[in-house]
């Protein structure tokens, strides 16, 4: 084997590992969140309200399922929690349609709904991976006024949830 050819070989056997290293890494392919009526993080993203981190990946608020908070434990959109951060509320009807986009279409358990702490609506996919998009109709039965919803997409199979919280004014 000439030195040139040997040369070739050792710098690439130096330099491959310090540029693997060097790149950042990967983070986990996207996930879902309620676009419309817009959630928490869709305000994030589109920049009606200030929140960190959050508003360059509103799909990211993935958390243990059975949590209650709309930042799915993730301290790093906390923000999200904030009630007092000036969240728009969206004037629905009693029956309204959540859209949820999806960045990455995990098999799906369940879909839940909560308003309070109650639970005012359930969805089963047993098990089935959803397209990009899923809409729900909600309905809010007697509720009326500025609710702020908790959405819960129930992955079927790991034990993680996603979140995201809408605020609305039922009419």
């Amino acid at each position: 084997m000439n030195s040139k050819k040997k040369l070739a070989i050792t710098m690439g056997a130096v330099i491959a590992p310090l540029i693997a290293i060097s790149l950042p890494a990967n983070t986990a392919s996207a996930h879902g969140y309620i676009s419309s009526p817009p959630s928490r993080q869709a305000q994030c993203a589109d920049g009606t309200v200030p929140c960190g981190p959050i508003k360059h990946e509103p799909q990211s608020v993935e958390g243990p399922k059975g949590l209650s908070s709309c930042s799915g434990g993730n301290a790093a959109f906390a923000n999200l929690d904030d009630d007092s951060k000036g969240w728009k509320a969206t004037p629905v009807n009693r029956i309204t349609s959540f859209n949820w986009r999806l960045t990455a279409r995990h098999s799906t358990s369940t879909w839940q709904y909560f308003v309070g702490g109650s639970k005012i609506a359930e969805f089963d996919d047993g098990g089935a991976q959803p397209g990009s998009t899923v809409t729900h109709q909600v309905d809010f039965g007697n509720l009326s006024g500025k609710q702020k919803v908790l959405a819960v997409w129930n992955i079927a199979d790991t034990s993680n949830a996603f979140y995201a919280c809408v605020d609305v004014n039922i009419g």
